[in-house]
């Protein structure tokens, strides 16, 4: 029996944690080409797994628990090997694809901030989208671009601009539960007790020039990749507009959703519409 099986065996536990707790991210993972998709299916297994130990564990000691996770992960990578299948999968992905601490190290100080910080001003909700959002995007992008710097430092700005969108709109999508159930207020200087519809718009004007900000690399992806992200980015701009059209009231009262019937329709039309993208 060789080590191959327990590779395979990881590997095949991420991508069941990301189909798990995302269909939506996933349906974009699963149009990617085969040589990257395991290993954003192992990325956002090791991120899923991270953000549920401060979100949901709350019956245990979620601060010994990050930090181990954490030391586990640092002792993965250097080692090349563990025997937590997702970070034995993720270690493998970092490895391969040159996911080093610049951009792990953030991203935990971003779950390190969930534990006890519950609100931010301008620069404290900057750091923690960095941490939190975009360096999970410059993981992806890692992998999208297989040892190119020349391409990733081209696309780095726009891959941090698409993460940053999906956060703000997992933001506006979960205000009722980070309010209430978790004591978090991510929007700098907006009173959740008095959420108004200038307040709505003015969050989504900013997403949405994100979007509009990271559309424009995402027509430069390697086409192995390119309809993945772009069925990603659809979903979540379908998302937006759809909080767009939701009361700001409405919005504090219930987590709005795309149907998965809905979902599947996007799919088919994201994939047509990426087919007639430019490549530039």
């Amino acid at each position: 029996m060789s080590i191959q099986l327990f590779d395979k065996t990881s590997k095949e536990i991420s991508r069941k944690v990301s189909l798990n707790y995302s269909t939506s991210f996933s349906l974009g993972i699963r149009l990617l080409a085969k040589e990257y998709r395991w290993a954003v299916f192992a990325t956002y297994g090791f991120v899923r797994l991270a953000d549920e130990i401060v979100d949901t564990f709350h019956t245990f000691n979620k601060e010994r628990l990050l930090k181990d996770f954490k030391f586990q992960t640092y002792q993965a990578i250097e080692e090349g090997i563990s025997t937590n299948p997702v970070l034995h999968s993720f270690q493998l992905a970092a490895n391969q694809f040159g996911i080093t601490h610049d951009l792990i190290e953030p991203f935990f100080n971003s779950m390190e901030e969930d534990l006890n910080k519950q609100s931010h001003d301008e620069t404290s909700y900057n750091d923690y989208i960095y941490g939190s959002a975009e360096v999970v995007g410059l993981m992806c992008l890692k992998i999208f671009c297989k040892g190119d710097t020349i391409l990733y430092q081209s696309l780095l700005p726009y891959a941090r601009s698409l993460g940053a969108a999906f956060q703000k709109v997992n933001f506006l999508r979960d205000i009722r539960s980070d309010v209430e159930e978790r004591g978090r207020v991510y929007f700098p200087g907006v009173d959740f007790e008095c959420f108004t519809e200038h307040d709505k718009m003015n969050i989504i004007q900013e997403v949405k020039k994100d979007f509009e900000h990271a559309y424009k690399g995402i027509i430069q992806l390697p086409m192995g990749c390119r309809s993945g992200v772009y069925t990603a980015y659809i979903y979540y701009l379908k998302l937006l507009e759809k909080i767009e059209r939701t009361t700001a009231a409405e919005i504090m009262n219930q987590r709005i959703r795309i149907p998965n019937s809905q979902k599947i329709v996007l799919l088919a039309e994201s994939f047509v519409r990426e087919k007639l993208m430019p490549t530039s």
